[in-house]
């Protein structure tokens, strides 16, 4: 019996409709640079928002209406969820999805009743999953919720916690390679600390990069050859994460030795609670050849905390694709909605809009990025601006033909540097607005 039986499969009907379960701009199939915008976009739907958020918050119970739940933590029941979270992509049009292991499965009372568990579920992501062509973007396990975790996982100050972990990150990509999972992400929720204290740093980074190494070494004996991401995370729930942002996240593989195997998962609220906006995040990750997946969704401003909220905010989804299209798309990973209806928003249908407007604001954002860079604007004022670097002592440094006595030398010849140009930020910002109005 369908869950949502008042919703058929959401349509393209182009900007001019008004119909809410109705697509205006994305358009699975439209081509833009030489790429559909499915292939471009690579959208995924994260259960744990769409699935199991009940609305509760510290000030307040469960809102969400859910029919097809009975609250249970049965086996049937997850596995009821399971079937309705694949109707819903399917209308949707979702290409993949993404979990945590706990957020499927109930956890048993013992680590092999809750392996189990998790085979019974599994059964039938996979079924629905063959039914459907809907596959796994990445897998994650759910390595923060249980108190055996208070200290952390790779970096907690009790061995058997790591143990732990390290046993259910094992079955995690287990069921990663069953569900042919493009990708498994390092998901830190508590890898921090809270006082100096009682931290021994050093040897809590050093365990967090053994376990790395363990799982990148598993998976190829097991023959998962999805790729490996590592989420930044700042200040939620600890005060100190070790995973703050993507420079921090970069520097531990280069420094562990992770670098040809973990690339970045990048989620807009965690850029956002880092001090950075996603652009900057996706800029500097894609830069140094790190840019792996994104995890959309958006911040409330007024908040200090991650709200994950469904990107609505066109200038930030045509910046996020400018950046994605710079560097040639996703190679792996995709646009995941880790994004949850407000409280508020307690009845089904909710789930649709929320999902609709922030894949119509992607797709929207895509042909804006698109236009702008056909136009050459930008790219012709980023090159003026770096106009010296092109050419005379700008090209020879680069070059690698100067060192400070030889560039000493030229300046005192010189005397004084050629004018500055104007950054123009204020006409970059029009010339913006005049492709997105």
């Amino acid at each position: 019996m369908a869950a949502f039986p008042e919703v058929n499969k959401i349509k393209y009907e182009g900007p001019d409709s008004t119909n809410p379960l109705a697509f205006r701009h994305y358009n699975a199939d439209e081509i833009v640079e030489g790429k559909s915008m499915k292939e471009w976009l690579r959208f995924s739907c994260a259960f744990w928002h769409t699935m199991r958020m009940t609305g509760s918050d510290p000030f307040g119970a469960a809102t969400m209406s859910r029919p097809w739940d009975d609250g249970s933590e049965s086996i049937e029941n997850a596995q009821n969820r399971v079937r309705v979270f694949f109707e819903f992509l399917e209308k949707c049009g979702f290409q993949y999805y993404a979990f945590h292991d706990r957020d499927v499965a109930p956890e048993g009372k013992t680590l092999a009743e809750s392996n189990k568990n998790l085979d019974e579920v599994v059964k039938v992501f996979k079924e629905e999953s063959e039914r459907t062509g809907v596959t796994m973007l990445w897998g994650t396990a759910n390595l923060f919720g249980n108190p055996r975790y208070m200290h952390g996982a790779a970096t907690s100050s009790n061995a058997d916690a790591f143990a732990y972990a390290a046993a259910q990150v094992k079955k995690a990509l287990e069921v990663s390679l069953e569900l042919k999972a493009q990708g498994y992400t390092f998901w830190g929720g508590r890898e921090g600390y809270q006082c100096i204290w009682n931290t021994d740093m050093k040897r809590e980074a050093d365990h967090l990069a053994a376990f790395m190494h363990m799982a990148v070494d598993y998976a190829k004996e097991i023959g998962f050859k999805g790729q490996f991401y590592f989420e930044p995370k700042p200040k939620e729930p600890t005060k100190h994460q070790y995973d703050y942002d993507c420079a921090a996240c970069i520097n531990f593989l280069r420094a562990y030795g992770l670098e040809n195997d973990v690339k970045m998962n990048i989620e807009t609220n965690h850029a956002t609670l880092a001090g950075h906006s996603v652009e900057h995040e996706m800029e500097y990750a894609a830069s140094q050849g790190f840019l792996g997946s994104v995890d959309a969704n958006a911040g409330d401003m007024l908040l200090g905390w991650d709200t994950d909220q469904f990107p609505t905010d066109l200038y930030m989804t045509t910046k996020m694709a400018y950046v994605l299209m710079k560097y040639g798309g996703f190679t792996t990973g995709g646009l995941n909605f880790d994004a949850k209806v407000r409280r508020e928003s307690f009845e089904p249908i909710d789930l649709f809009y929320a999902h609709i407007g922030g894949m119509d604001a992607f797709a929207k954002g895509l042909k804006v990025a698109a236009a702008m860079r056909a136009s050459g604007d930008l790219q012709d004022m980023l090159k003026t601006r770096y106009a010296t670097w092109d050419r005379g002592i700008g090209a020879e440094i680069e070059a690698g033909k100067h060192d400070f006595k030889s560039l000493e030398k030229y300046m005192l010849e010189k005397g004084e540097i050629e004018p500055n140009i104007s950054g123009r930020q204020e006409l970059i910002e029009n010339v913006m607005n005049r492709f997105i109005f």
